[in-house]
């Protein structure tokens, strides 16, 4: 099979009539200025596909259902109880099928690979499944159906506060202790293993939920996979921490944990000048989630002091309340611009792309953040491919890194085509099994709400 593309952003930059031949999922071979032979299949602008560093599949279905006011302060943690009676409605069929519509979204919007940080674990009255791994297999198989990559992160959950204060009632399909999640961990091993090239880490809830012996004992558990953790999203949860332990929350993760590049420290909104240089110097990834930190009213990561300390990012879309990966990139932007009141804050130095920085620093930190490298589109890499409208108006007249911005900044609809591992997902920017999975989560979403 063989791909010819009037622009590709290839790993040496942009060239102009790219012929790539796939052959196994990877890209066998790439010339450059050639034209097209009879039978290949021509696309017009092609960019590697990005990699969706953090998300809650099921939180799709609730997306619009937590934006009536309360009756006083609205934040994340009355959010998280409307969220908790949403979990008490879900089976593993539910969660199969809405998995399926976020991932079919992702794919649609420009993400190739996702990590699903995976907390529901137990039926809905808190007992364990006779397959501990049901809810895992309902993901493995949300991510079949779709042809995304999956890199499946399961959560260890057992408490409810600092200090190890017990779980609430809310949270009783998330919680095991460590010796149940040792076999809950193997059975999602063993759930993943059918499904090329997935792969398994292993997740922290967060300092919340863990305590320091957990955390040693996940370590122990799983020492070279992927390891991604909540840490200082909310304001609130910066002063808890410092109530309980006297430090912040990344300065007491620095201090008790081995933090190394295999790390990815979600949200991280509240990190001091100290926090930020350690974060940086680890070599840890910054899951930055700028849709959902923005409905959540989390607050902004300095994203360009990070960086000019050589700090990783990578961008994921978390509660899925919209998926777009053009729209994290540009909220990220807008985000600092809001904050500094100044524009081109992410370029990464004079008369530089800011489309074209954020979107590789994102591509490199989520391709790190899911345990892979990030070769972008060169010989022997994956061929996971995203294609934009050449012919689309928001096009017309750019070339190179102008491109992206057009992409990023100009807010149109641009994709048309992916490619997951050299298959076709997405055709003229709808994903192909799309008929049938929306009648799916048509269906358990009426008998859920209805």
């Amino acid at each position: 099979m063989a791909l010819w593309f009037e622009r590709a952003l290839t790993s040496d930059g942009w060239r102009d009539r790219v012929r790539m031949a796939l052959a196994g999922g990877v890209i066998a071979t790439m010339t450059d200025d050639v034209p097209a032979q009879p039978g290949d299949d021509r696309q017009g602008i092609a960019i590697p596909g990005l990699a969706n560093v953090h998300s809650h599949a099921f939180q799709r279905g609730m997306a619009g259902l937590a934006e009536m006011s309360g009756d006083g302060s609205d934040s994340f943690w009355t959010w998280r109880e409307i969220m908790y009676r949403f979990v008490d409605r879900l089976t593993p069929e539910g969660l199969r099928a809405i998995a399926a519509l976020a991932y079919a979204e992702m794919l649609e919007g420009g993400f190739t690979r996702v990590g699903e940080f995976h907390y529901l674990h137990h039926d809905r009255d808190g007992t364990p499944y006779g397959d501990r791994a049901i809810m895992a297999h309902a993901i493995v198989e949300a991510a079949q159906e779709t042809g995304i990559g999956l890199t499946l992160l399961p959560v260890l959950y057992s408490h409810a506060g600092f200090g190890a204060k017990p779980p609430t009632d809310g949270q009783r399909r998330f919680v095991n202790d460590l010796d149940a999640f040792a076999r809950l961990f193997d059975a999602t091993r063993a759930a993943a293993a059918g499904l090329p090239d997935a792969m398994v880490g292993i997740a922290p809830h967060s300092l919340r939920a863990v305590t320091a012996a957990q955390l040693d004992g996940l370590a122990a558990m799983a020492p070279d996979v992927p390891v991604h953790i909540h840490i200082a999203e909310q304001q609130g949860e910066v002063d808890a921490c410092i109530a309980w332990s006297g430090a912040r929350p990344i300065e007491w993760l620095y201090d008790h944990a081995a933090v190394d590049g295999r790390w990815c420290l979600v949200h991280a909104t509240h990190a001091s000048d100290a926090e930020l240089g350690a974060m940086a110097g680890s070599g840890a990834v910054v899951g930055l989630c700028p849709i959902t930190e923005a409905n959540l009213g989390d607050g902004l990561f300095p994203v360009d002091r990070f960086m000019a300390l050589g700090g990783r990012f990578g961008v994921g879309s978390d509660s899925n309340v919209r998926i777009d990966a053009a729209e994290e990139l540009r909220l990220l932007e807008y985000g600092q611009r809001l904050r500094l009141q100044t524009r081109s804050v992410l370029a990464g130095g004079a008369r530089r792309s800011t489309g074209a920085h954020i979107r590789q620093t994102a591509q490199d930190g989520g391709a790190r953040a899911l345990g892979g490298a990030s070769p972008g589109l060169c010989v022997g890499a994956p061929a996971d491919i995203v294609t934009l409208r050449a012919d689309d108006p928001a096009m017309v007249a750019r070339a190179g890194d102008a491109l992206l911005d057009s992409w990023i900044f100009g807010g149109r609809p641009l994709i048309d085509g992916v490619w997951r591992a050299g298959v076709k997902q997405v055709s003229d920017g709808r994903h192909n099994a799309r008929d049938r999975i929306d009648a799916g989560y048509k269906r358990v979403m009426t008998t859920m709400l209805g």
